[in-house]
């Protein structure tokens, strides 16, 4: 089946949407859907639609936006032969000067001249102005209620780009089909198939084997470098939080005044950044401490309570523990001990992973 058959099979609407422009739709789409939705977001497709759909994608749109028509073409620009160039550049600006008399004109942009760029141009503009507009962006979102978040950013984004390619779209059909940029896909190809396999020399098939091979080994490089990236530090959090007036969760106000027997909330949580799913197990003590010389002994030591939480990588689990004093004294240690896997047969702060702690005074009922 033919690309012409392809294309009539079609909804009208889409077949006259120019293929450069669809081509930039379908890469917002798709990296919106690479980077929000649950699965594929964890995989390299997001990185690698991320990088073109940020750098590349409003810029090229925002440029045919500006500049529907086609650029200058080879045999526009350059002439084999001086005389033919001559002559051709007086034919059309004869040309020209007839139709602008007919119609009445002054002076009139042909896209092969004035006013248009060619396609080199186009692709580096797309490039500077997309590295300028996705700040900008990015800038404007800082001051905004969402803030600089993912996906404020992706909506933008390619809010943005969708708007300057319907923008496109609409200034290309306006001009005749002549005069219209189109991408010259079927010459590219042409000329990249005579160029690798069939050199005019052996020095241009050297040539040729070399740029092949330094293609593909960018190529690996990138991927490499996507699928196999370089582990950060391996860490776990491990924090005490309180509730505050709100319900909001603070690291403030701690209780420290307890009675023996009566129970006050704490919320202890974990942040797994081991790059890998943790066994945590957790401990926690009540214990009687003296401090001397910089030194910490403990005296005496009561467990609270043992918990276990299996966390995935970069995951985090938050929960509330009903402290229960059974000691009674000022100035007690209430320590939380942090395992990976089980903890041993007697957890002290020496062989915890993470240890956390608060100081806090304990009366007796009669007391208070």
């Amino acid at each position: 089946m033919s690309d012409g058959t392809l294309r009539l099979l079609l909804p009208r609407p889409l077949r006259r949407f120019p293929a450069d422009l669809a081509a930039i739709v379908l890469l917002v789409l798709a990296t919106g859907v690479a980077t929000l939705a649950p699965v594929v977001s964890e995989t390299p497709l997001r990185v690698v639609l991320g990088l073109v759909f940020a750098l590349f994608a409003p810029g090229y749109a925002f440029i045919a936006a500006l500049f529907p028509e086609r650029g200058p073409r080879v045999e526009d620009t350059a002439a084999t032969d001086g005389e033919e160039s001559e002559r051709s550049a007086a034919t059309l600006d004869e040309s020209v000067q007839e139709a602008d008399d007919r119609s009445g004109l002054t002076e009139r942009a042909d896209p092969r001249r004035a006013g248009s760029i060619d396609g080199i141009e186009r692709v580096a503009l797309s490039f500077g102005l997309s590295i300028a507009i996705t700040p900008l962006i990015g800038l404007l979102l800082n001051f905004t209620p969402f803030g600089i978040r993912l996906v404020p950013i992706v909506l933008s984004i390619g809010g943005f780009t969708l708007a300057a390619t319907v923008i496109a779209a609409l200034r290309r059909q306006a001009l005749p089909t002549n005069e219209r940029f189109r991408v010259p896909y079927r010459s590219w190809i042409g000329s990249a198939r005579a160029e690798l396999f069939a050199p005019e020399t052996r020095l241009d098939a050297v040539l040729n084997v070399v740029l092949v091979v330094s293609l593909l080994l960018a190529i690996s490089s990138v991927g490499y470098a996507v699928l196999v990236p370089k582990s950060g530090e391996s860490f776990s959090e491990f924090y005490l939080l309180t509730e505050n007036e709100s319900g909001a969760l603070v690291a403030d106000d701690y209780p420290q005044n307890f009675t023996v027997g009566q129970s006050q909330p704490l919320t202890v949580g974990i942040g797994n950044h081991e790059h890998e799913q943790v066994d945590y197990s957790v401990v926690a003590q009540l214990q009687r401490v003296s401090v001397q010389n910089n030194s910490t002994t403990v005296r005496e030591r009561r467990e609270l309570d043992r918990f276990s939480r299996t966390i995935p990588a970069n995951g985090s689990a938050n929960w509330t523990h009903d402290v229960t004093p059974t000691l009674t004294g000022d100035r007690l240690r209430l320590t939380y001990l942090l395992y990976r896997g089980s903890p041993p047969e007697t957890p002290t702060t020496g062989n915890a992973y993470r240890e956390t702690h608060l100081w806090v005074n304990v009366s007796s009922r009669s007391d208070s």
